[in-house]
């Protein structure tokens, strides 16, 4: 479909849709209707019409007045508009004063209908102007022909090209947006680059060498074990240093990974949660904490995701969720370790379509992975995530993690480890996006 050939939700998107335009010529409008009707009354007193002609002056008044009250779906306001049409038809051929109602009257059908059926009700409102002023005319006057045509085409050729001004201007915002969000992209990638190409010198310098080390010592204890075994064994001592040189490097690389409330913290979970909340108390909501029972020896994977989620969390009840209070609970349980993020901020629609839309949202804004992604990591580590919330009661965010004394039930938590990657978070969930706040605004 061609530009003139688009409906008015297309030019909506213009400068020209805004509520304020309307507005702007819903009170130009009245204001002419009032105007035409007291010059009526004036030049002709009151006459056998008067009273037919105020009346119908009053009924275009409410009409006007009302179409800011008309739903804006469906078919509504093309029929409200083309009703308005009607009645100043009516009046205009009973009083040409009226005649003057065409300007507003057709930058309003211009804005609500597609383009050539406006043209065609603007070609029939200046006919009926043109008809209202030879009907008193007394000689045929060429000017009350040529100025209503050549006002109708000064209307339309207005319209079209502040229309036109508009979506161009619409057009060069949603590439500047789409850019952005392109240039933003574009630099996470970057950054996500950068620290890989980081890591593998880190591995390559050291691990990768230390391994390449061990290997010669081994074939050369191998090569000399008969003939020299005092230096084959000093040789198998040195790899086994050499190894244990290599796995303190990889822990040091894991812990680089690991939140930096982590650090300092003798491996206390509870203290870096505390340290979490403490600073999320400094941006305008009591956040409080709490621990119950001994969450010792949780593995680094597992105190990570739980910082960083606690972290995302707070960020949207302190930003978004307008609340006023919020509290962080850690139960540790000989069967599970679980964490509560509850606020009593507006909440949110948490049920699946709802969330399902949201998610589409970000997607589409190119603003992450949102909670979904939280539930993803936390389930590769035999956890489970759950959100909670209404509008207007709040919500609740929820991480559960097995655990057990003897390992049989719990080894997915003791060594860190967790469902294969790609494991599906449907019904592990119970929302797709949203966590202590609208997700449509997660900062994450």
């Amino acid at each position: 479909m061609d530009e003139a050939g688009q409906g008015a939700s297309d030019g909506a998107r213009g400068i020209l849709a805004p509520v304020r335009f309307g507005r702007a010529l819903q009170v130009v409008l009245i204001a002419l209707i009032v105007v035409s009707a007291i010059r009526y009354l004036l030049r002709h007193g009151e006459g056998e019409n008067a009273i037919a002609v105020m009346a119908g002056a009053a009924v275009l008044v409410g009409a006007a007045v009302l179409q800011g009250v008309v739903p804006r779906r469906g078919a509504w306001p093309a029929v409200w508009t083309l009703v308005v049409c009607a009645l100043w038809a009516v009046l205009t051929l009973i009083a040409p004063s009226f005649a003057w109602c065409a300007v507003p009257l057709a930058f309003g059908v211009l804005q609500i209908l597609p383009f050539w059926p406006a043209t065609a009700v603007i070609a029939t409102m200046t006919a009926v102007v043109i008809a209202a002023e030879l009907r008193l005319a007394a000689l045929f006057d060429p000017t009350l022909v040529a100025g209503p045509i050549g006002i109708a085409f000064a209307t339309i050729v207005a319209y079209r090209a502040l229309d036109r001004e508009a979506r161009a201007r619409q057009q060069l915002v949603d590439e500047l947006t789409a850019t952005q969000a392109d240039l933003s992209a574009a630099q996470h990638r970057a950054g996500a680059l950068a620290e890989r190409a980081r890591l593998s010198r880190e591995i390559h310098d050291s691990v990768g060498q230390d391994l390449s080390s061990i290997n010669l010592l081994l074939q050369a204890s191998e090569q000399g074990w008969e003939r020299r075994p005092d230096v084959a064994r000093a040789q198998v001592r040195s790899a086994a240093g050499t190894a244990r040189s290599a796995l303190e490097e990889v822990r040091r690389v894991v812990r680089d990974l690991a939140p930096g409330e982590l650090e300092g913290a003798a491996g206390s979970l509870p203290a870096a949660l505390a340290r979490v909340v403490e600073e999320a108390s400094g941006r305008g909501v009591d956040v409080q904490f709490a621990s119950h029972g001994t969450a010792t020896e949780v593995p680094l994977p597992v105190a990570s995701a739980i910082i960083r989620t606690v972290r995302g969390a707070l960020a949207n009840v302190t930003e978004h969720a307008r609340a006023t209070r919020a509290v962080v609970s850690l139960t540790a349980q000989p069967d599970e370790l679980r964490l509560d993020i509850r606020d009593d901020g507006v909440g949110f629609d948490a049920r699946p379509a709802a969330m399902r839309a949201r998610a589409a949202q970000r997607r589409a804004s190119g603003r992450g992975q949102g909670i979904r992604g939280m539930a993803e990591r936390i389930a590769q580590l035999g956890g489970e995530l759950q959100v909670e919330s209404a509008p207007g009661e709040g919500t609740t965010v929820t991480l559960v993690f097995p655990r057990s004394a003897d390992g049989a039930d719990g080894s997915r938590m003791e060594d860190g480890s967790g469902v294969a990657e790609g494991a599906p978070v449907e019904g592990r969930s119970r929302t797709e996006d949203g966590s202590g706040a609208d997700p449509q605004k997660e900062t994450r």
